[in-house]
């Protein structure tokens, strides 16, 4: 059975690969104070799966590809942030338990600053945020540590198991990075709480979305216990949609045939 703090831990990885492209939508676009959600993300992660899709050259580390000047400073300073801790993070992981293969490609190549072009210099970053992030994925869920066949001969595993000090820097850099995500493509204009102009999906009540300033945003229905939706409930009883599941309902725009959600 895999550890809890593992699959937590993967599930913000994932979370974050998922919101990377927005997050670089929001770096080329001015930041919208007075809107909610921001019109930038709700335009970006609302277009078709072929027009949407995230071009290869967009997933190059933002240090070695040119992009227009940034118009959000703040979502630039938390893609610099988020690409810097996770490629740090897979090379402390790839140290400590990577055998794999010169050849092998899971392998996590480092940097190499005496390399004779910048991309061959920076190793496996050369690949992006989205490569990174599913490496250290697969080193969190311990995968591919038994040995395999090659040919008619067993060999060692490319990978060992993650040892438990490795597992809990794994999971303080996801939740770190998964938290400043969430600020941007979410919350970047939720000072507080507010209410939705979208209505509960299961009994069309009050939707009321808070983020602290360090926590991702979660989403409370205010008709309580009587509510029935397929989500947790908080200490009072009320159902709550939590950071990335509340997502859908923060960029859903407000349904004209249910009128003003109702408050109970």
């Amino acid at each position: 059975m895999q550890h809890p703090v593992a699959i937590r831990t993967a599930a913000r990885l994932r979370t974050i690969r998922e919101q990377w492209g927005a997050l670089l939508a929001a770096v080329e676009t001015p930041p919208a104070s007075t809107t909610w959600p921001p019109a930038e993300t709700r335009a970006f992660l609302n277009t078709g799966a072929d027009e949407g899709a995230l071009l290869v050259e967009d997933r190059a580390p933002l240090t070695l590809r040119q992009h227009p000047a940034p118009a959000n400073l703040d979502a630039l300073d938390v893609a610099l942030f988020v690409e810097q801790q996770v490629f740090d993070l897979a090379d402390t992981l790839a140290a400590a338990v990577q055998h794999a293969a010169v050849d092998d490609v899971r392998r996590w190549t480092f940097p190499d600053p005496g390399a004779p072009d910048a991309r061959t210099a920076t190793g496996s970053r050369a690949h992006g945020l989205h490569w990174a992030a599913v490496y250290v994925e697969g080193r969190v869920l311990d995968e591919d540590t038994e040995p395999e066949l090659l040919g008619d001969a067993l060999v060692a595993a490319p990978f060992s198991p993650l040892p438990e000090w490795a597992l809990h820097e794994a999971a303080r850099v996801a939740r770190a990075c998964e938290q400043r995500v969430a600020r941007i493509v979410a919350a970047d204009s939720i000072p507080d709480s507010r209410t939705l102009p979208t209505p509960c999906p299961a009994c069309g009540g009050a939707l009321v979305v808070r983020a602290a300033p360090a926590e991702p945003p979660t989403v409370t229905c205010r008709t309580g216990a009587a509510c029935g939706a397929e989500t947790d409930r908080d200490s009072r009883g009320r159902r709550v949609w939590e950071w990335p599941a509340c997502l859908p309902l923060l960029l859903s725009p407000g349904t004209p045939d249910h009128g003003t959600p109702r408050a109970a």
